[in-house]
C-alpha cells in the first residue's frame, strides 16, 4: 500500500489558510509546558490543563516537578530535566504524573532544550494522556491493516480526482502498481472506455455526498492487456467537523460473473431466434420461400454469410429413396444470404443451378453423414474443403472468413440438405452451443410443424441455463449448514426464474437468499442468473437486506422491466441474530426449539422492479439449532387449495423432531407437490450451529 498525504488545509500559497479543528494534534490532545532554567512553569498551554487538571493561574511560576511528580520519582525527573537543560539531546518517554484529582496518569513526553534571543535557556516538554496516544496508534494501524488485507481493491482519491492511496489488491484488480496509481487520474492509470464516465461519477460524489454503489466499469488489466470487468462503489471521505478529504472507491473484478450473465444474455437473444423462427419460418409450403427464410433468420444474428443447399434427390422426386453415407452428393442452392456486401458471396454457389460436390467437401460430410460439421477457427487448408474450387477458396480468404459451420436438414430421420454457416466479421467463432441452435434452426426450417420437439428442445435449454446458474453443490458457511433445491415443473415445458443462493460474506456472515422471477422459459432463466448476479455482488459489500432490495429493484427496471419477489436474509453467526427483508416473496419459516414453527411476520414489501415501494430490514434471533425455511410460492401455491391451508400444511411438516435438512428437504417436497403442478420451486433451508474463526464466543 502506497499513500500520500491528503491536502487537509488549502495550499497557503493560495493565500487562505484554513484554521479547523480536528487534525490530529486536537485528536492527540498535545499540551505545551515551558519551564525556565530552575525548573519552573513559564509556559502552560490550554490543552495542559485539560491534561493536568490545574488551571494555569495555579501552575505559573510553580516547580513542575513539586506540582507534578510524585517525591519518590523527583529525583529521577531532576536529573532527565538536568540533562535536558545541558544540552546533552531531547529525552521523550512515558512517565506517570500527578493529576490534580489525585490521580496518576501516564503521559507521553517529548522534552527539548530550546533558548530566548537572549540565549536564556529552557525546557519545552509536548506531552499527551498515553491512552488517548495508543488509541490513535491502534486506529491507524488497524485501518492500515484493514485497507492492505481487504480482498475488495481500495483507493483514496483527492480533491483533482488523483490516486493518493492504493492497496494490494487493487494493484491485483488491474494490473498496475501502487506508484503507478500516484498522482494520476483514473483516465491516465487505468485504461478504460468508462473512465470518463467514472470521473464524472467521482465528481458528483465529491460534491453531493451521495454515494454511488456496484456500478460497472469495463478496463484493460496487466500487460497482456486483458479486458475485465470492475464494479466499483463510490463514497466520500470527510471528518467529523466535515472536512472533506477526497473520495474512496472500492473495486470488486466480476469478470467470471459478467462473462456467464453475457453468456445468459446471449443464450437468450439466440433462443430467441429459435422462437421467431416459429412465425417467420414455413409460412407457405413454398420451398423456396421456406429457404429464404431460413437464411433471413440467421442473418445477421448467427451468422455472416448463411447458404441452403438441399439436395437434388428430394427434388427429382417424392421419396427421398435409401440415404447414402458415402461418396459425392449433387445439391441445388435454394438462397443465399450475407449480412453485408462481401466476396464470399461471389464464392457461393448460384442459387437454382445444382452443383456436384466431391466426398471431401465438408457439406457433402455433413448431408452423409447426417452429422453437424465444426471447424472453429478456418486455416487455409480448410478453405479448399469449404469452397467449390480454388477461386472461391481465394474469395473466402479475401472475405476473411475465421469460422464454419453445417447443419444439416433433417425432417423425419431424413436428411433433406444442409444450412452452410460463416462468419467473418463476427469475430466470436461458433462453438457447441452454435451447434446445438443451428441444428434446431435447420430442424424447424425442414418440418416447421415440429413444434413438439422444439418446445422440448427449449425447455432443456432453459432447464440447463437455469441449473448451470444455480448453486452446484452447499458452500463452507461459518455457523450454518444449508440444503436447498430445486424442481421444474412436472408437467410444464419451460421453466421458471426461480433461484436460491447461500453466500459466505467476508466478516464471516452468511447471506441467505430465494427468488422467483415472473414468467418463465428463458428469458426468466436469464434474467435469474441476472438477478443472481447482482444480488451476489450487493450481498458481498456487507449491505443491509433491504438495501440490497433497493439496489435489485432499480437493477430489475434495466432488465427490459423485469420483476420478482425476493426474500434476503444475513445470518450474524457471532450475535445469533438474522436480519431479514421482504420483497412480494413468501413468508419464511422459523423453526425454533420448545416452540412452534412460526412464519415470520415480515412488511410484505413490493416485487422487485415496481419501483418506489420502500423495503425494510427486521431482525430475529437466530441461534444454534434453529432452522430457517426459504421458498418460493410452488411449493404451496395450487390452483385447489387456499394459500392459508396450504400454508399451515408446511408449518405442520415442520413441527417434529429435527431432521437432517436433506431429509427435511425431501420431506417437504414429497408432501406438498403434486404431478400436476405447473410451477417451479426452490426450497433453501438453513440450520444455525456453532461459529468458527474470528469472533465466535
Amino acid at each position: 500500500m502506497s499513500a500520500a498525504a491528503f491536502p487537509a488545509v488549502p495550499d497557503p500559497a493560495d493565500g487562505d489558510l484554513a484554521m479547523e479543528p480536528g487534525g490530529l494534534l486536537d485528536v492527540l490532545g498535545v499540551a505545551a509546558v515551558v519551564l525556565d532554567e530552575h525548573g519552573r512553569i513559564v509556559l502552560w498551554s490550554p490543552q495542559a490543563e485539560v491534561v493536568f487538571g490545574y488551571p494555569t493561574a495555579e501552575a505559573l511560576g510553580r516547580p513542575a516537578v513539586t506540582l507534578l511528580v510524585e517525591e519518590h520519582r523527583r529525583d529521577l525527573v531532576q536529573s532527565l530535566f538536568a540533562r535536558v537543560m545541558a544540552g546533552a539531546g531531547p529525552w521523550a518517554g512515558v512517565f506517570p504524573v500527578r493529576h490534580k484529582d489525585g490521580r496518576t496518569i501516564l503521559v507521553e513526553f517529548r522534552n527539548t532544550r530550546v533558548q530566548d534571543e537572549r540565549g536564556r535557556p529552557y525546557a519545552l516538554g509536548l506531552a499527551s494522556d498515553r491512552a488517548t496516544v495508543r488509541g490513535v496508534e491502534q486506529n491507524l494501524s488497524l485501518s492500515s491493516l484493514l485497507v492492505t488485507h481487504s480482498p475488495l481493491g481500495l483507493a483514496v482519491l483527492d480533491h483533482d480526482l488523483r490516486f493518493v492511496l492504493v492497496n494490494p489488491a487493487l494493484e491485483r484488480i488491474d494490473g498496475l502498481a501502487a506508484e503507478a496509481h500516484q498522482g494520476r487520474t483514473v483516465r491516465e492509470a487505468v485504461p478504460s472506455p468508462d473512465a470518463e464516465a467514472l470521473e464524472t461519477a467521482l465528481r458528483e460524489v465529491l460534491e453531493t455526498g451521495r454515494p454511488i454503489l456496484a456500478r460497472s466499469m469495463r478496463g484493460v488489466a496487466g500487460p497482456d492487456g486483458t479486458e475485465r470487468v470492475w464494479t466499483v462503489s463510490l463514497y466520500r471521505l470527510q471528518t467529523p467537523e466535515r472536512r472533506i478529504m477526497g473520495v474512496a472507491v472500492a473495486v470488486r473484478d466480476v469478470t467470471d460473473q459478467h462473462q456467464a450473465a453475457r453468456t445468459a444474455a446471449r443464450a437468450r437473444r439466440r433462443l430467441a431466434v429459435i422462437a421467431d423462427a416459429s412465425e417467420r419460418v414455413g409460412t407457405t409450403l413454398d420451398l423456396d420461400l421456406t429457404a429464404h427464410e431460413l437464411a433471413d433468420l440467421v442473418v445477421p444474428e448467427f451468422a455472416d454469410i448463411a447458404a441452403v443447399d438441399v439436395l437434388e434427390s428430394i427434388l427429382t422426386g417424392p421419396h427421398a429413396g435409401p440415404a447414402r453415407t458415402s461418396g459425392p452428393a449433387v445439391f441445388r442452392a435454394l438462397a443465399v444470404k450475407a449480412a453485408y456486401t462481401t466476396p464470399a458471396q461471389e464464392a457461393a454457389d448460384p442459387v437454382g443451378e445444382p452443383a456436384r460436390y466431391g466426398a471431401e467437401r465438408l457439406v457433402t460430410q455433413c448431408a452423409r453423414t447426417g452429422r453437424p460439421v465444426l471447424v472453429r477457427h478456418v486455416t487455409d487448408g480448410d478453405l479448399p474443403r469449404i469452397a467449390r474450387g480454388e477461386a472461391a477458396a481465394a474469395l473466402l480468404r479475401l472475405a476473411g472468413i475465421h469460422s464454419y459451420l453445417a447443419v444439416p436438414l433433417r425432417a423425419r430421420g431424413v436428411v433433406l440438405g444442409v444450412l452452410d454457416l460463416k462468419r467473418a466479421r463476427n469475430s466470436v467463432p461458433f462453438d457447441e452451443d452454435d451447434v446445438l441452435l443451428a441444428g434446431e434452426l435447420a430442424a424447424r426450417a425442414a418440418v416447421a410443424i415440429d413444434n413438439a420437439r422444439w418446445y422440448r428442445h427449449q425447455s432443456q435449454a432453459a432447464l440447463a441455463l437455469q441449473r448451470h446458474l444455480l448453486p452446484h453443490g452447499p458452500p463452507r458457511l461459518n455457523g450454518l449448514d444449508v440444503a436447498y433445491r430445486y424442481q421444474p415443473a412436472s408437467e410444464s415445458v419451460e421453466v421458471g426464474g426461480d433461484w436460491f443462493d447461500a453466500i459466505p460474506l467476508p466478516d464471516g456472515k452468511t447471506a441467505l437468499v430465494v427468488g422467483d422471477v415472473m414468467g418463465s422459459g428463458i428469458n426468466a432463466a436469464a434474467t435469474m442468473g441476472q438477478f443472481r448476479t447482482a444480488a451476489r455482488t450487493l450481498a458481498a459489500l456487507g449491505l443491509a437486506p433491504a438495501v440490497v432490495l433497493e439496489h435489485l429493484d432499480r437493477t430489475a427496471a434495466e432488465l427490459d422491466d423485469a420483476m420478482a419477489t425476493c426474500v434476503c436474509a444475513v445470518y450474524d453467526p457471532y450475535s445469533g441474530s438474522c436480519r431479514i427483508a421482504n420483497a412480494g416473496h413468501p413468508p419464511p419459516v422459523h423453526v425454533t426449539a420448545g416452540r412452534a414453527p412460526r412464519l415470520l411476520d415480515l412488511p410484505a414489501g413490493a416485487p422487485l422492479g415496481v419501483g418506489g415501494v420502500p423495503f425494510e430490514t427486521r431482525e430475529i434471533p437466530f441461534v444454534a439449532g434453529d432452522d430457517l425455511v426459504l421458498y418460493t410460492d410452488g411449493l404451496v401455491e395450487t390452483r385447489d387449495q387456499d394459500i392459508d391451508v396450504r400454508l399451515a400444511a408446511l408449518t405442520d411438516l415442520l413441527d417434529r423432531a429435527p431432521l437432517p435438512l436433506e431429509q427435511t428437504c425431501d420431506l417437504l417436497l414429497g408432501a406438498l407437490r403434486g404431478a400436476d403442478d405447473h410451477d417451479d420451486v426452490a426450497l433453501l433451508i438453513a440450520r444455525a450451529r456453532q461459529p468458527h474463526g474470528e469472533g465466535a464466543p
